[in-house]
């Protein structure tokens, strides 16, 4: 409390000390005129009055954070017109009057009834005048002062982050720049060392060093390695009062973190390493892995592995996994345990990224020795080739022998193989084989212009481990042999002039045929020997598979033959060769002086050949034309169709005609003409009509039997035997309209 008591005197003090020099600095550099001036005299007599300054003021100051019971006299106001008699009354207004500070209206005192706070206003200008306190006439001018609030240190240092982090690599050199911490001080930094900031390192050492002025944190220490301690912890601490005793500190953490090198080499933890892999692995199948350890982190520990030496380079090979950083160790080649039944390799580990600075603690890599044991184990049975290609011609007799297929066992104990045909491959079961011996048999004849090449499967099992099975592809060829005569490459079909020349060309053939080509081409054309003198037509062999047919005589006439048929006898090369007849069709139509054809039997072919699109559309046109009127006129018919028959009216019985004669029997042939019962009508010139249906029949009287005699029919009736239906002496026909 005494102390407290004895800063509030000593701030007092200050404050009238202040006071006092502002008073008189302010009178020795203004002059203002009082009430009660002296007199001077002016140019023409005149009295002159100065008037002397009433009071004089620039600033007053107070201490901040006064905490004291007693309000903080700031300074006091004085009139010189002022007599003491409490006829002048003091008025403060402007910044924080009335309410931080307040003015004693009769003595001119001024106190401030709050606590200030520099941070918050560093100063508060207020104006004083004084006044008559009867009439509040102003007895001065109002004058205008500045209050400021003196500083003390009452803030202490912030930083900008409560936490830093930063990163440095290892290894590097004592002084390198880690990062710059930067604190500020609410203080005024123009009065006194409030504001003056020092900064030093409570926690980090001897690793870290920090400038004291500047906060920028350094490296204290020579080769530091993220292998033995990755990360630090330092604290920085800012002092102001230049770091002197009663000063006000701030702190902060910085994270530091040593970052990687490459400045160690790959180490493999062991100098070797022991592997076995089954002789029945495959290419590409792991046998086992290796590792080189390496400290360092990132594309700094990144190891790639090689086979550098050994007796097993060309059966193995080793690849790197970035994942794992490990060297897999895989097969190359297959095994053979009977053959070689180890293999030793050197593998080496190098690192991929190697850092210059750093060369000098290499060589960034390491050696090992890895051996590999084959294993034996239970193989299937092999064959001797990996394929097999026979040979057996088309046409061989069933059970005739393709080829041998063989295979062993690998094992030591050299199974009995056994042999079988894979009848997926052989649907139509072409072939056999001997289960024993492996020997391919056909089981009927092949045709080559039907398969030629036969392609199926043979397996081979061990018979007493069945599952245990190698298959091997065998291709069989069917070798060609001439047994297909040769024919006309197409349907062949000649045209010949009427006016064609001797000797004229007038088409060129030739020949396919379905056998190979050493039993085909080339092929020999020619005429039957019977037909070698043929007057109309002869052949020219070219020699060159084709032939040409030539006009023998000139003189052909379609109205005395209008198609020839020239046998041609086409051979092969084959041996024996083969061949057959072929007919060739000639016609002979009618040309033009150019050879152009005109017309012929083939009338449709030349016409189509001949006439343009208008005159085929014109012929279409006129068909219908024609098609329509057909349909109209049987339409018009079918309603027109009862005028056609014989009118109803007539009486069917006006064409009875009558023959009084007396028959003679059955012998008698003579007495009547038979032609006049064939043709009744014919007498009178009527022909009967025979698009009518008889509306009678005639039927035969019960108890007679028709002869197997002649039948005459006479339009719908049957005649039979009239002479003995009719009675002997008279015979009556009726006729009607062709109808008995």
């Amino acid at each position: 409390m005494k102390e407290d008591n004895c800063l509030h005197a000593a701030l007092i003090c200050l404050g009238m000390l202040y006071y006092s020099h502002a008073i008189t600095t302010e009178k020795l550099n203004h002059v203002r005129p009082s009430l009660h001036g002296h007199h001077e005299k002016g140019k023409e007599g005149q009295v002159l009055h100065r008037s002397k300054r009433g009071w004089v003021w620039n600033q007053f100051f107070v201490i901040e954070e006064y905490t004291g019971p007693d309000p903080v006299l700031v300074g006091r106001l004085h009139s010189d017109i002022d007599s003491g008699d409490g006829n002048i009354k003091y008025i403060l207004s402007g910044e924080g009057a009335g309410i931080i500070f307040v003015i004693d209206d009769k003595s001119g005192n001024i106190h401030a009834t709050k606590t200030l706070d520099r941070e918050e206003r560093a100063q508060y200008t207020l104006t004083a005048q004084a006044v008559d306190r009867n009439t509040n006439r102003p007895l001065e001018p109002p004058s205008e002062f500045i209050v400021k609030v003196q500083d003390i240190n009452d803030n202490p240092p912030e930083f900008l982050h409560e936490n830093y982090h930063a990163n440095v690599p290892e290894r590097s050199n004592v002084g390198t720049s880690v990062i710059q911490v930067t604190a500020s001080d609410a203080d005024d930094p123009t009065y006194g060392n409030s504001a003056k900031l020092v900064y030093s390192i409570l926690e980090g050492q001897p690793y870290f060093s920090v400038e004291a002025q500047t906060g920028i944190i350094r490296t204290a220490l020579p080769n530091m390695d993220r292998e033995a301690k990755e990360e630090y912890h330092v604290v920085i601490q800012a002092k102001d009062m230049g770091g002197h005793m009663g000063g006000l500190s701030g702190t902060t953490k910085v994270t530091i973190t040593l970052t990687d090198v490459n400045d160690n080499p790959p180490k493999f933890p062991q100098s070797v390493y022991q592997m076995s892999v089954s002789e029945a692995a495959v290419p590409g199948e792991e046998v086992g892995r290796v590792k080189a350890k390496d400290p360092d982190i990132g594309e700094n520990g990144l190891v790639a592995y090689s086979i550098i030496d050994g007796d097993g380079m060309d059966m193995f090979e080793i690849t790197t996994d970035y994942e794992t950083q490990e060297g897999v160790v895989k097969l190359k080649k297959v095994l053979d345990f009977e053959t070689k039944k180890s293999y030793s390799l050197k593998v080496e580990a190098a690192n991929v990224h190697i850092d210059p600075k750093f060369i000098s603690n290499g060589p960034f890599k390491d050696t090992v020795t890895v051996k590999i044991t084959v294993e034996d184990a239970d193989e299937p049975p092999v064959f001797l080739k990996p394929s097999y290609i026979f040979e057996v011609q088309e046409n061989a007799a069933s059970g005739t022998v393709v080829g041998k297929v063989h295979a062993k066992d690998p094992d030591a104990a050299n199974s009995a193989i056994r042999y079988s045909i894979d009848r997926h491959t052989d649907l139509e079961r072409y072939f056999t084989i001997n289960a024993d011996d492996g020997n391919i048999k056909t089981i009927k004849a092949l045709d080559r212009e039907e398969i030629a090449w036969h392609n199926i499967s043979v397996f081979a099992v061990e018979v007493h481990k069945q599952h245990q099975e190698a298959k091997v592809p065998v291709a069989i060829k069917v070798v060609d042999v001439n047994d297909n005569a040769p024919k006309f490459a197409a349907a062949y079909e000649a045209f010949v002039c009427e006016n064609a020349r001797s000797n004229q060309q007038f088409i060129t053939i030739s020949a396919d045929d379905k056998d190979d080509s050493a039993n085909g081409p080339r092929f020999i054309f020619s005429l039957p020997p019977e037909i070698i003198h043929n007057p109309n037509f002869t052949l020219r062999d070219n020699r060159d598979n084709t032939a040409s047919v030539l006009v023998r005589r000139e003189g052909f006439s379609r109205q005395k033959q209008d198609l020839y048929l020239l046998p041609i006898v086409i051979s092969d090369g084959g041996l024996p060769p083969m061949s057959s007849t072929n007919t060739l069709t000639i016609r002979v139509c009618g040309c033009d002086s150019n050879g152009s054809l005109l017309s012929c039997n083939a009338e449709a072919y030349i016409l189509n050949a001949g006439l343009s699109t208008g005159a085929l559309i014109a012929i279409l046109a006129c068909i219908v034309i024609l098609l329509v009127i057909v349909v109209l006129f049987v339409t018009l018919k079918r309603q027109k169709k009862e005028p056609l028959i014989v009118f109803e009216e007539e009486d069917v019985r006006e064409n009875i005609i009558t023959y009084d004669d007396e028959g003679g029997g059955e012998e008698d042939t003579e007495a009547f003409d038979i032609a006049t019962l064939q043709n009744p009508d014919g007498i009178n010139g009527f022909i009967p009509r025979k698009d009518i249906k008889p509306e009678y029949q005639y039927m035969p009287r019960p108890g007679l039997r028709p002869a197997p005699t002649t039948i005459y029919k006479t339009g719908d009736l049957d005649l039979r035997n009239l002479q003995t239906c009719m009675a002997p002496k008279t015979l009556s026909m009726m006729i009607l309209n062709n109808k008995v």
